[in-house]
């Protein structure tokens, strides 16, 4: 039986359980021994991390032939206009690559969303936008370089949903422990994400 921790990692803390100076890890969150992250999420982001004490289930989470879909909520400068989220939805030139379609829309703030310290800068004279962004990979700092490749740069970035996991009733910081009974291959099989 393969175990999951469900986490929503705070704004500043990195994804693994070593130290790094300046900043808190994992192991300031979770005490339990045996257990790694199943893909990672930068220090500046926030949301769900996914960790598991299985090999197998750490693979089938990370590894990108299995596309899960990750689902972000992602504060962007200014406000998007149609144009720039059918460009995410058709897939954005970043460098030397084409990101697959993904699913965006524009959404209004998250209900019960935690304070970010510190807090993202606030400029009276631009406004800000919610939009939700799913991707279907994971490339380096992918949800930040496609809002800025349409113009609107991040602000803030949380990812809510891995497959069928998400932060529902998760606050920043805390984390739940899943017992998994299910086979590996039925595991992410039916992916319903709710907004």
């Amino acid at each position: 039986m393969a175990r999951l921790i469900l986490f929503n990692k705070p704004y500043g803390v990195v994804c693994q359980f070593s130290a790094v100076s300046g900043h808190c890890s994992l192991r300031d969150y979770i005490p339990l021994p045996e257990f790694y992250a199943a893909g990672r999420l930068d220090a500046d982001s926030e949301g769900l991390v996914i960790l598991t004490d299985d090999g197998r289930v750490q693979n089938r989470i990370s590894h990108p032939k299995y596309k899960l879909p990750k689902t972000y909520w992602v504060q962007v400068e200014g406000i998007p206009t149609q144009m720039a989220l059918r460009q995410l939805r058709r897939g954005v030139r970043i460098k030397d690559y084409t990101t697959r379609p993904a699913k965006a829309d524009l959404m209004n703030m998250p209900e019960n969303l935690w304070p970010r310290t510190p807090p993202v800068r606030f400029r009276k004279q631009i406004p800000t936008a919610w939009i939700t962004l799913t991707i279907y990979e994971g490339k380096n700092r992918q949800v930040r370089r496609m809002t800025a490749a349409v113009g609107y740069p991040t602000l803030r970035l949380i990812r809510f949903a891995i497959g069928d996991f998400s932060l529902k009733d998760l606050a920043s910081g805390s984390w739940r422990l899943l017992h998994i009974n299910r086979p590996l291959n039925n595991l992410f099989e039916t992916v319903t994400l709710s907004i």
